[in-house]
């Protein structure tokens, strides 16, 4: 696996007849009090249903949004139980609390099988601050603790690390799922290996690619953190997204690639635009360089050419972060030419791993979430992976 440290898998752990609490990733987007997209929903059911089918009493916790450590009904789990007892075909109870007297009735009530989940866990300030207090009021409403929130686990909360002082634990289905297909990118990728990153923030990124230098066949970079490296190889980004602290920074990456006879593709043209609208007319550029009174907001033709060349050519393709503004149709061309290209490659035979939620809204968009060998869940856990990190949930539960 892609860690060291040596975790109990669900089933390795006594759960028949058992109070098991299981942390899910339930922040998923909500529109008009509904789940407007129920993938992270979707993706813990195998573990639910295991346990149910061994009697198990079920209690999920999860987060959702910022609510800032107090209840705010915009960011209520209630719409996901909804949408997962519409997923299970069975009811979900669902408590007005995580912790105190408004959860305590709700669990004592489960039966063997039944589900219950609870509120958000960020209504409280404690969740966030790891606090021992809040992490022992959690883990007394299980005797086991099954970890299911890959897109959490990078977090040192109460809910993923606190938890595990208390109560035996290993992880879920879905995150061995997630261990298994980064081990594949960590371990011994078949090559050539391209990573493709992007989004908008150097910084965000900085240790990741120098990681991934040290695996890659290939890094294609595009997205806004692009200018500031067009700008640390001296090419003008106009009104680009910089960011002129990191510029050094990346400048370093590309000479590093360069010293490890790595190639490192930057954007040769761009989509761009004199002020940020939706209806703002679009021009390509006709090289690397931004004219000084436009944005670039979208990779351009001929970098959507090369970059789909390369992308055929690969064998492992990791890809996290969009080629541009791609939540703007008219700067979404280049995001979705990449994950239409990643669809045409998993089909020729190579293993293609996409994270981040942007990234995964752009493969909806192309519509080829389904020709992707793993589309994972937790874009930030899966940058930390590759980085070297150890991940908090993880080492919690080796504990």
């Amino acid at each position: 696996m892609t860690t060291a440290l040596k975790v109990r898998r669900l089933q390795d752990l006594d759960v028949k007849g058992k109070r098991v609490l299981v942390r899910v990733d339930y922040n998923v987007p909500l529109k008009d009090g509904r789940v407007a997209d129920n993938t992270r929903i979707r993706e813990t059911l195998k573990t639910i249903e295991y346990l149910s089918s061994r009697g198990a009493r079920v209690v999920l916790i999860a987060h959702l949004g910022r609510p800032k450590g107090k209840p705010e009904p915009k960011y209520s789990l209630k719409p996901a139980a909804e949408e997962l007892a519409r997923l299970l075909k069975r009811p979900v109870a669902f408590a007005p609390d995580c912790v105190g007297p408004a959860a305590q009735p709700v669990i004592a009530a489960l039966k063997p099988g039944e589900v219950a989940l609870l509120e958000n866990l960020r209504y409280h300030a404690e969740e966030e601050k790891n606090d021992p207090a809040f992490a022992k009021a959690l883990a007394a409403h299980g005797e086991v603790f099954v970890q299911e929130a890959f897109g959490a686990i990078h977090r040192a909360h109460a809910s993923t690390a606190g938890v595990c002082k208390h109560l035996p634990g290993g992880i879920g289905f879905l995150v061995q799922k997630e261990l298994e297909f980064l081990d594949r990118v960590i371990g011994n990728p078949a090559r050539p290996f391209l990573a493709i990153i992007g989004g908008a923030k150097v910084s965000d990124k900085l240790g990741v690619l120098d990681k991934l230098l040290d695996r890659v066949d290939c890094l294609l970079i595009g997205g806004g953190m692009a200018y500031t490296f067009l700008a640390g190889q001296n090419v003008a980004v106009g009104k680009s997204l910089l960011e002129p602290d990191r510029i050094a920074d990346a400048k370093k990456i590309v000479e590093k690639a360069y010293a490890k006879k790595i190639k490192c593709l930057l954007p040769a043209d761009h989509v761009a635009v004199r002020e940020l609208k939706p209806d703002a007319r679009a021009e390509v550029t006709q090289s690397m360089a931004v004219p000084p009174e436009m944005i670039g907001v979208d990779i351009g033709p001929r970098t959507v050419e090369f970059f789909t060349e390369e992308i055929a050519k690969a064998k492992t393709i990791f890809w996290n972060g969009p080629m541009g503004i791609f939540e703007t149709e008219a700067f979404a061309k280049g995001t979705v030419a990449v994950a239409e290209a990643l669809g045409e490659a998993t089909k020729a035979g190579a293993v293609t791993i996409v994270g981040g939620g942007d990234s995964l809204a752009a493969l909806a968009k192309a519509g080829v979430a389904d020709r992707i060998s793993h589309c994972s869940t937790g874009g930030g856990a899966s940058l930390e992976l590759l980085e070297g990190k150890v991940l908090p949930g993880l080492a919690a539960l080796a504990g």
